[in-house]
């Protein structure tokens, strides 16, 4: 997809200085009032920084951060009352401690005097604020990304964190309830109602009626895979906001924060709907690497590659939120003018990225291929970053269907005929999957005896799809030598295999050498993998 050249100079948490953009004589009584250093019980420093997204004001006072709800109502978050407002900063403190106890503190009131407004005092209460531990800006994975400094290996804990807090995020069957077709199709719907006003101006007519009929095709044709997302139990208290600038990085840890309190339907979600925010936010910066990092580490933590058949739904959903949610900063009347042009501009790059995640694509199949230690893993990591594709490893498949830890050394049995069997017949039935939604899937095995190759190969042309095979090859010496220093890798394959898989690999056979491409993983790889992908030209 051609995001790079997306402008974000104005995103639904993009943080507003009152210097810069507003006056004090258009603020509401309490956030005038929380201004002022000697409001505070504690020290504060000073300028207080006041910053506002479209549903809150914030107040960094030094060690701490005050969120003040706007009285607003959007129809999918109403803050319009004071009990309101009050109810979903409880609710807030609660569902964020969970998840990041550390950093959310309480609610405080802030409370009438006879000379004016103090907080948490005995008068009759005209504001409540949720009370924060601030951390500095640089712990954001948002400023970590845009001073060029978050790796590969930081989108791969990141993919551990999240897939960690979905294990343990309950679920019910009231909750399971929120993936019926209806329940989705309804909040995407809204979406769309919503974002009506802003057609012939952001948003153009034509990507509004492409957008919304990929959607009613997906909803009219996909009521199974609904169905089994609910009995498999992918319907989950979730997050809800999972984005870059809702990630922290502080005290050593990955934090994920400002979890939705506001909607259930925004929070009782697929597990996919979380991953498809962070996917869409990374790759609508320019960064599809850093994107496929974190969704191929989710995936193969959770096992959960049979989500890539909504992950495309999601996405697109997450792209038009962004562009609905900066589409009513339009109409608000605290936002100046110069950054409303900003917003508008964001909001039609948005809508746009929404609409080019519905667009059809081809997917294909790429086999690796070759003895333990010959780089197949890490030559399929490195494709799959360029080309967004994914990478399915058969080590973690075959621990997936044992029932056992990715870390934990499998046993015997778990590598008997019997199991590898079941392990290539799962990793090719995921393959096929996954291609057939017009994804890129790597298949990352040994593929050493003609049959296996040839069910793929077979299975491939039924369904009409591209099938290439990834051929590494390397020195025995060079293969021994890797194995005996593997360290931290799911893989349990050590150095005293290798006579027997040469001795039982088989050869290419006429009809997979048009098909297939060999790798010295010795010598430039980059330039190999750069000439690998120009045959298929992804």
């Amino acid at each position: 997809m051609n995001a790079e050249n997306l402008s974000f100079r104005f995103l639904k948490a993009e943080l507003l200085t009152m210097e810069d953009n507003m006056s004090q004589a258009r603020l509401p009584q309490a956030i005038a009032q929380m201004m002022q250093g000697d409001f505070y019980p504690h020290p504060v420093q000073e300028p207080i920084t006041l910053m506002q997204t479209h549903a809150s004001f914030l107040l960094l006072t030094g060690d701490y951060v005050y969120k003040v709800k706007k009285s607003v109502n959007f129809g999918f978050l109403d803050y319009s009352t004071l009990k309101k407002r009050h109810h979903f900063c409880s609710e807030e403190l609660r569902l964020n401690r969970q998840i990041a106890p550390q950093m959310y503190l309480e609610v405080v009131a802030v409370t009438k005097t006879d000379s004016g407004l103090e907080l948490n005092g005995e008068g009759e209460p005209i504001e409540y604020a949720l009370k924060m531990r601030q951390f500095p800006q640089e712990a954001l994975l948002i400023h970590q990304f845009e001073q060029g400094q978050l790796t590969q290996e930081q989108m791969a804990q990141l993919g551990q964190v999240v897939a960690e807090f979905h294990r343990q995020t309950p679920t019910s069957d009231s909750i399971r309830k929120f993936g019926e077709v209806a329940r989705i199709r309804e909040a995407i719907d809204n979406n769309y109602k919503q974002s009506q006003p802003y057609i012939d101006g952001p948003q153009t007519r034509q990507q509004f009626e492409e957008t919304k009929a990929y959607s009613d095709r997906f909803f009219a044709e996909r009521s199974a895979q609904f169905e089994q997302r609910m009995l498999t139990d992918k319907i989950r208290e979730c997050h809800g906001d999972l984005h870059l600038k809702n990630i922290a990085r502080w005290d050593n840890q990955i934090l994920l924060f400002d979890r939705i309190e506001f909607n259930e339907a925004f929070r009782f979600v697929d597990v996919m709907y979380d991953i498809g925010f962070v996917v869409m936010d990374i790759e609508a910066r320019g960064r599809q690497d850093l994107a496929n990092g974190f969704l191929n580490t989710y995936l193969e933590q959770t096992g959960d590659w049979q989500g890539l058949q909504v992950l495309r739904l999601y996405l697109s959903r997450q792209a038009y939120v962004r562009a609905k949610v900066t589409s009513l900063m339009l109409d608000d009347a605290n936002i100046a003018e110069d950054e409303k042009e900003g917003a508008w501009q964001t909001a039609r790059d948005y809508y746009h990225l929404a609409w080019q995640y519905t667009q059809p694509r081809q997917g294909r199949l790429i086999l690796m291929c070759g003895l333990s230690g010959s780089g197949k893993s890490t030559i399929a990591r490195q494709l799959a970053r360029a080309t967004g594709a994914i990478q399915i490893r058969s080590d973690a498949v075959r621990k997936h269907l044992a029932g056992i830890p990715l870390p934990s050394k499998g046993s015997d049995e778990i590598y008997s005929a019997e199991m590898t069997a079941q392990t290539y017949g799962r990793l090719l039935e995921l393959g096929i999957m996954g291609a057939s939604e017009g994804w890129t899937v790597i298949l990352d095995a040994k593929y050493d005896r003609q049959g296996l190759r040839e069910a793929a190969i077979a299975a491939a042309k039924d369904r009409g799809l591209t099938l290439q095979i990834l051929h590494c090859t390397a020195p025995i010496a060079i293969l021994r030598d890797r194995l005996n220093h593997r360290q931290g890798d799911i893989a349990d394959a050590t150095a005293d295999l290798l006579d027997t898989q040469q001795q039982t690999a088989e050869p290419f056979c006429e009809n997979e050498i048009p098909s297939v491409t060999s790798l010295d993983t010795t010598g430039d790889i980059e330039a190999q993998l750069k000439s690998f992908i120009s045959q298929f030209n992804p």
